[in-house]
């Protein structure tokens, strides 16, 4: 028998062991499926490679290449009866074992909600105070470091935000709460590297190739604050939607009006 939130079950109503929820053991991906197709089908799958090798996992036949990963979430899709779904597939590590895993093989859990992107400008924002990003061999992918975002999402709502922005311990900008951050400074496109301990989103990769394949100057590397707080535009930018930031601290922004902002808008979504 187990306990269960003070309910007592057969152990067979749950799966166990579960090193997901034991270790933390694993990361998950959040994706679009619209008009009957993956959104950035490759850039994602690359990252789940690169997670799943930082992990020492091996991702399931159903999962490994970009025309599988799109058929198999294409059926969750369908049966849910969604013109377009966000989805969050889940991957964590089979088998049971304490810190060494006996398993390279991987279990995994794919759920669907309905898609509305949510591209209305940020009104507020402002920098975390209790909570700063850790860079790391893993932190480029969701889900190992999700309680510090967790504990950004909990400040930026007491604190009555729109977004919150992230910072490493050294006080550079890494990212907003639940996205990538960008900002364009004399038609130079500005974003911080991996190295701050951002994610290293879908939606970024494909900004910057999307960027650089129209000519655009792009910067990655180490910023302070003073340098996002003068730029002439600020957004952020995940699977999801791309967002004018119109203010942070008490500095206003024109981002929604700047001409960056319908190329970005504009670019391919495969």
């Amino acid at each position: 028998m187990l306990l269960f939130n003070n309910d007592l079950l057969p152990e067979t109503k749950l799966s166990l062991p579960n090193r997901g929820w034991a270790y933390g053991d694993g990361f998950f991906e959040t994706l679009v499926f619209s008009h009957g197709r993956l959104r950035y089908g490759a850039d994602h799958l690359a990252r789940m490679q690169q997670a799943a090798a930082a992990l020492y996992l091996t991702l399931p036949p159903t999962l490994a290449s970009v025309a599988m990963l799109e058929a198999t979430l294409g059926q969750l899709v369908v049966a849910n009866s969604l013109p377009a779904a966000r989805l969050r597939l889940q991957l964590w590590r089979s088998g049971g074992g304490r810190y060494s895993p006996l398993t390279d093989r991987a279990d995994w859990l794919a759920t669907a909600e309905g898609f509305e992107p949510e591209e209305t400008p940020v009104l507020r924002a402002d920098f975390a105070r209790e909570t700063h990003t850790l860079f790391s061999p893993l932190s480029f992918c969701k889900g190992p470091q999700a309680w510090l975002y967790v504990r950004a999402a909990h400040e930026r709502q007491q604190r009555g935000l729109d977004e919150i922005i992230l910072c490493d311990a050294a006080g550079h900008v890494a990212e907003a709460g639940a996205a990538a951050v960008f900002w364009v400074k004399q038609d130079v496109l500005f974003t911080p590297a991996l190295e701050s301990g951002c994610v290293a989103g879908v939606r970024r990769t494909q900004l910057l190739r999307s960027a650089r394949s129209q000519g655009v100057e792009c910067r990655e590397g180490l910023y302070q604050k003073e340098e996002l707080l003068g730029a002439d535009a600020v957004f952020t930018a995940n699977v999801a939607a791309i967002r004018p930031v119109q203010r942070i601290e008490k500095v206003g922004f024109a981002s929604d009006r700047h001409p960056m902002m319908q190329l970005w808008r504009a670019a391919p979504t495969r």
